[in-house]
């Protein structure tokens, strides 16, 4: 599958300019560029790379933890539901956790009910805990 790189960097150096940061907070779904990636890594769609994602931990007003949506089920358990998100069914995908700037997002679409929200996180850092090594 082709990769637009290029087209990904013109777009990527337009995000890259200061401008007051947008005002988002935890549990809430935004849609964010977040571009065309490297291997497994999941890319942004259509024109713009932009996919949903949930903020899943807000560090400051520059930067969060986000955990990117996909539409696509498939049985993993590296998907958790989510529900209906813009009239879709939305997966949080956790093998794709990461940090992002604040400067990808451009559009709120909803927000999480707080029960959801604890739920999400909670498993997503389950999965993501790494155990200690046992000595031996």
């Amino acid at each position: 599958m082709h990769k637009d790189f290029d087209r990904w960097n013109e777009q990527k150096k337009k995000l890259n300019v200061d401008v007051e940061p947008l005002y988002f907070r935890e549990g809430e779904i935004w849609w964010a560029h977040l571009g065309v990636n490297i291997g497994y890594e999941i890319d942004g769609k259509k024109t713009n790379f932009a996919r949903p994602v949930i903020v899943l931990r807000k560090y400051n007003k520059y930067s969060f933890l986000a955990l990117p949506l996909t539409t696509r089920f498939s049985p993993s358990p590296y998907k958790l539901p989510v529900g209906d998100v813009a009239g879709k069914q939305a997966f949080a995908v956790v093998s794709q956790l990461r940090n992002i700037d604040s400067r990808r997002l451009y559009q709120k679409v909803a927000w999480l009910p707080t029960e959801v929200l604890l739920l999400i996180r909670n498993e997503t850092f389950r999965i993501n805990s790494i155990t200690p090594p046992k000595n031996n």
